[in-house]
């Protein structure tokens, strides 16, 4: 009976170990402590709406940190960094010298300075239809699709005729397709990858080659705006993109001590 009750005692000390263990390595999420007036966080403390900024809960002490943010909806919104002291009540980050962000109206801002637009300005764009209705080539070329002329072409090459078979696309189906998009909006994923030399932020994995530099602070933390609508997710982990080399998602201060 003795010996039975022993080797319980011994079975219990683990188990309340890794109890303590775990209650002192917090979840990373957005800090409902330091975030603007009339912001509303939801699942989980993960998803941002309302107006203004807000803070992750964790610093980035590491030498390379990388965060994703997914737009779930629309609207204006900024994603970056800053500190502790930022004025997290704006609608838009970068509008003092506590934060560095990119911006959903194709700008980069710190310290209230809008930096060269992140897609350069298109050139204005021919008449998208010819009298007849139908795209002119040179808009169908630019938003990637096919013209009359190549489709044409690659009918006579394949099927020995310009007629489309029955039950291929008609040519409105062909050049029915939405261009690709530059910029980050809806559905997409903006990746932020720091190393304490340059800030860059990535759409959808590829570098829009936009960085900030010697960016400093006592403390960096991820930092999310929003306004009009918009509704933003952290990613934090099973990042949608795999991050640049080297590069891992934000560890907790205890766990590289």
């Amino acid at each position: 009976m003795f010996c039975c009750l022993r080797m319980c005692g011994q079975l219990r000390k683990p188990t309340t170990g890794a109890t303590r263990f775990n209650n002192s390595q917090p979840e990373v999420h957005l800090d409902a402590a330091h975030m603007g007036p009339d912001v509303i966080l939801l699942s989980h403390q993960l998803r941002v709406t309302g107006t203004g900024g807000v803070l992750a809960t964790a610093p980035l002490v590491q030498s390379k940190s990388y965060f994703e943010v997914k737009i779930q909806q629309n609207g204006s919104w900024s994603i970056g960094l800053g500190t502790h002291q930022t004025d997290l009540s704006r609608k838009w980050g970068g509008g003092d010298r506590e934060s560095w962000c990119l911006c959903s109206d194709n700008a980069t801002r710190h310290n209230d300075e809008e930096f060269r637009p992140v897609v350069a300005a298109r050139c204005k764009q021919p008449e998208a239809t010819n009298p007849n209705g139908i795209l002119n080539n040179s808009v169908a070329a630019a938003a990637g699709l096919i013209a009359i002329e190549d489709l044409q072409e690659d009918l006579l090459m394949t099927t020995g005729t310009t007629e489309p078979r029955a039950n291929e696309l008609d040519v409105g189906d062909v050049l029915i397709r939405a261009p690709q998009r530059d910029f980050p909006d809806e559905g997409d994923v903006v990746g932020v990858a720091f190393d304490h030399v340059e800030l860059n932020f990535y759409f959808n994995g590829r570098n829009l080659e936009v960085p900030f530099r010697n960016v400093r602070g006592s403390a960096l933390f991820p930092v999310i705006y929003v306004g009009n609508g918009a509704i933003l997710d952290i990613i934090l982990d099973n990042f949608t993109h795999s991050p640049p080399p080297g590069f891992e998602r934000i560890l907790l201060e205890q766990s590289l001590l």
